[in-house]
């Protein structure tokens, strides 16, 4: 991603489902989002470059349009681990391009990479995404109660991981060529 991508993701975080469903509001009443344009462009502009972390542009194939990002985050070298995280915008739903994404990234670290752990975290009024995740092969690994306060209740996180040795029965061995097309590196060295 470069900082002009900032634009996009700045306009799909307006999106009021995409707030509460990232945890980033505490309430489904409508209210600015947190991360305006001038803080998220300082954010992006060093991702094109870091080594930390990877984070590739999703693209619809049909229309060019970005519609989402994924991200390997939070890289422990040692560990041969990082945290995993995807934002797709309401034009990207529905089509299949979140799972196709996820698995492609996911793919890419653990046999390109090498990494050997990626974890994420998953909000539990989130069955939509927590079933894409189930899908390409993360596992449930534990939960953390009353992590979020959303509307006067408490909301559990769910942790999931997937490990090097999982993904000869999750992932398929290769990828459509759709899947080729899908993603936009704009970062890792």
């Amino acid at each position: 991603m470069q900082g002009q991508d900032a634009e996009v993701i700045h306009r799909l975080i307006q999106d009021p489902e995409i707030a509460v469903l990232t945890g980033s509001v505490h309430s489904s009443t409508p209210q600015q989002s947190p991360w305006s344009m001038g803080s998220l462009r300082p954010i992006y502009e060093p991702w094109s470059t870091a080594d930390d972390r990877l984070v590739l542009a999703v693209i619809e194939q049909k229309t060019g349009a970005m519609v989402g990002e994924v991200v390997l985050k939070d890289s422990h070298e040692e560990n041969r681990s990082c945290g995993f995280r995807t934002l797709i915008g309401p034009e990207g739903h529905g089509k299949g391009l979140g799972t196709e994404a996820t698995r492609m990234i996911i793919r890419y670290g653990l046999q390109s990479l090498g990494l050997h752990r990626i974890s994420l975290e998953v909000y539990d009024f989130n069955p939509r995404a927590r079933h894409v995740y189930e899908k390409v092969g993360f596992t449930h690994k534990g939960t953390g109660r009353d992590a979020l306060r959303f509307e006067e209740r408490w909301i559990d996180v769910h942790y999931m991981s997937i490990l090097e040795s999982d993904i000869a029965s999750a992932l398929p061995r290769r990828t459509s060529t759709r899947t080729a097309d899908l993603l936009r590196d704009r970062t890792m060295k």
